[in-house]
């Protein structure tokens, strides 16, 4: 099942097109950021795409694979290409990473005492 949550709380279970378009066209201050998560009893870890809208008006654009070795950050200044890559990861769609180049991220995550990955997910 898909969730989506902004920072504010509201959350949408099974979100349609629609409905991611108009959360990330409602992002600003203090409802700056927006989780697709991938939730799957099958397929274990955490499998989510992220993006949060900087002060400098620029998307930050994260998506992790499952595991916290599998994370990635892009940025860029399209909606237009934010929305794509939403769109395209929620419906599990080829080639949504392409136009982007993405960085691998994995070494700003630790894990906490209990072995659970920690870092920059922002829910």
């Amino acid at each position: 099942m898909l969730i989506a949550t902004d920072e504010r709380g509201h959350v949408v279970k099974r979100p349609s097109n629609p409905a991611i378009g108009a959360m990330l066209a409602n992002l600003q201050r203090g409802n700056a950021h927006l989780v697709l998560e991938r939730m799957n009893e099958e397929e274990p870890g955490n499998w989510y795409i992220q993006v949060l809208l900087r002060e400098n008006n620029t998307f930050q654009l994260e998506f992790r694979d499952g595991v916290p070795g599998l994370h990635y950050q892009t940025l860029t200044v399209s909606q237009e290409k934010v929305l794509g890559a939403l769109l395209g990861w929620a419906g599990g769609k080829p080639g949504w990473r392409d136009g982007f180049m993405w960085n691998n991220i994995a070494e700003q995550f630790g894990h906490d005492e209990a072995g659970d990955p920690k870092g920059p997910k922002w829910h």
